[in-house]
């Protein structure tokens, strides 16, 4: 920050599993910053979580990433304060919030859902019991009775961008070390574990067309090296049948974008991987994170029944198959694998038009800062 000049907004994270608590705190502070001209101060509990997806560093106009462990204790709290997915602020920064002659507005962010109840929900305040200071939940969401989807405004104008430039993709192949084949199917994978990753790799490699799979460091590719009993190196090609299986390095969120963009199938996780999917306008896979009591079901089914409402049925049959099999922990046939892939190009199609009219909808940046310019 400039010296004398404080934060616009206090962002605050903590880390609670992966990477993608730090993903969309990131791409917030970068919307909020690049888009809207804020400050930003980003606390997170984990920066080495945030040098996973950012290696060259975040040397980023109008934001500061600062260790949360303890606050200090003359910490002046900015007029935005965005609590990322209820991760609790301390009771003293709390306090001072209270203290300033104007309080800060109060945000909680939370976890994108596409169920019905989410629209009802969405900007209902709560008063904290010892201060009294309101605290507006913020729902990111699908509708427009939602907070939107974090994009940023030239996005799309990247993406095509990028897809219309072959000296831009030759860039970001080499500073991957990607060697695509054209006439290959092209496949990404950065999931959890599941037991349809095996039966994926038996279906590309028994298939009729060339396939490569590209899978970035991580989970999957863990659990990929254990069907194949050894470790699978970053740069390497690893050929059986049609299927070329290609390891990649843990990648900047902006090379993991291009990725997207560049593959035919993503198939993707948790939360930012599985919006950025969305607007690659490709066709995806989602892996959601696994909560207690199969809660996270009911979130897939709900986005299902949005994604696939115009979608005609046999690559709607074929889509669910191929969700429920990698979320339910259950194995998909060849004929199912076989049905999705000869769905793809009705999928690619539905993918466009999906992401042209989530982009119709303000995004969540956008959203929040005309919230916070609201009166209370």
């Amino acid at each position: 920050m400039h010296a004398g000049r404080g934060p616009d907004a206090d962002l605050f994270c903590r880390v609670i599993d992966n990477f993608g608590d730090a993903g969309v705190c990131w791409r917030l502070a970068r919307a909020l910053a690049t888009d809207h001209g804020w400050r930003i101060r980003l606390w997170i509990d984990a920066p080495e979580a945030l040098a996973r997806i950012k290696p060259g560093g975040w040397d980023e106009g109008g934001i500061e990433v600062r260790q949360w462990t303890t606050l200090p204790a003359d910490i002046e709290p900015a007029a935005c304060v965005i609590e990322a997915f209820a991760c609790e602020l301390p009771r003293s920064y709390i306090d001072a919030m209270a203290a300033r002659p104007q309080p800060p507005r109060w945000f909680n962010l939370e976890y994108l859902s596409a169920e019905d109840w989410v629209e009802g929900c969405h900007g209902l305040a709560s008063r904290d019991p010892a201060t009294g200071l309101a605290k507006h939940f913020f729902f990111p969401g699908f509708t427009p009775r939602t907070g939107g989807l974090l994009r940023e405004r030239d996005l799309f104008a990247r993406r095509d961008a990028w897809r219309g430039d072959g000296a831009l993709q030759q860039a970001t192949f080499a500073r991957l070390g990607m060697q695509p084949d054209p006439g290959a199917l092209q496949l990404s994978l950065f999931s959890y574990e599941s037991p349809a990753i095996a039966t994926l790799l038996d279906a590309l490699a028994a298939g009729s067309r060339p396939a490569q799979l590209w899978v970035p460091e991580g989970r999957a590719l863990a659990a990929i090296e254990a069907l194949y009993g050894r470790a699978l190196r970053p740069g390497e090609a690893y050929r059986r049948g049609a299927l070329e299986l290609r390891p990649l390095r843990f990648m900047d969120q902006d090379d993991y974008d291009a990725l997207l963009w560049h593959a035919d199938l993503n198939i993707v996780r948790g939360e930012d991987s599985f919006v950025r999917a969305q607007w690659a306008a490709r066709p995806l896979l989602w892996h959601i994170y696994r909560q207690q009591d199969d809660v996270h079901l009911v979130k897939l089914d709900a986005f299902l029944d949005r994604l696939c409402a115009d979608l005609d049925p046999a690559p709607a049959q074929a889509l669910r198959a191929a969700h429920a099999a990698w979320n339910r922990d259950l194995p998909l046939s060849p004929g199912g694998w076989q049905a999705l892939f000869l769905a793809l190009p009705a999928l690619q199609k539905h993918a466009e038009a999906w992401a042209a009219s989530l982009s119709l909808q303000p995004d969540l940046a956008s959203q929040l800062v005309s919230f916070n310019q609201t009166p209370i």
